[in-house]
């Protein structure tokens, strides 16, 4: 049996991407990326130890506690993940102009180019609440029916695309509009 020409120029672009052995794929990027990084304390273990704390000048001197900037995360990610700006910008579907930009810290995004972000650099949950915050956005919220969605298909590893058709099945408002 032949795959039709247009279904072979779709998996070869990445937009079948939502095959086991894709998922697979990408399961174990995430695995081989929680290796790597660095060991943080949880927030828990974090406030149990400032609330032990005589003073918050001597908890805050013990840790590093401030927040990075976009351009700052974003290049730890590119880092981290061994990507390429060009590349993931044109993977997230945003103008190269206006990427560079948020890449420099010219200009800020809201929060669907931030997530379009975290699906082209294939980012975790953690990773993408992160993005998000250091681009002064809401976190994904589990109660919330469309990040729902969104937490859902990050999390089984689907593409950006295959994203917005979920969320353009439940009524919902797409990631690229």
């Amino acid at each position: 049996m032949s795959i039709p020409k247009s279904l072979g120029r779709m998996a070869k672009a990445g937009w079948l991407s939502d095959e086991p052995a894709v998922r697979a794929q990408a399961r174990a990027r995430r695995r081989k990326r929680r290796k790597r990084r660095v060991k943080e304390p949880l927030t828990e273990e974090l406030l149990n130890e400032l609330l032990e704390s005589p003073s918050p000048e001597q908890f805050a001197s013990k840790h590093d506690l401030r927040t990075p900037s976009l351009p700052e995360y974003l290049a730890q990610l590119l880092e981290e993940h061994d990507l390429v700006r060009a590349k993931v910008v044109r993977e997230a579907g945003i103008n190269e102009t206006f990427g560079w930009q948020i890449f420099k810290g010219e200009r800020g995004c809201g929060r669907d180019k931030a997530l379009a972000l975290a699906f082209a650099m294939n980012l975790d949950l953690r990773e993408t609440n992160r993005l998000l915050q250091a681009a002064g956005q809401s976190a994904l919220y589990c109660k919330n029916r469309r990040d729902a969605i969104i937490i859902f298909c990050m999390e089984k590893g689907l593409p950006l695309r295959r994203t917005d058709e979920e969320l353009y099945r439940f009524g919902e408002a797409t990631i690229c509009q």
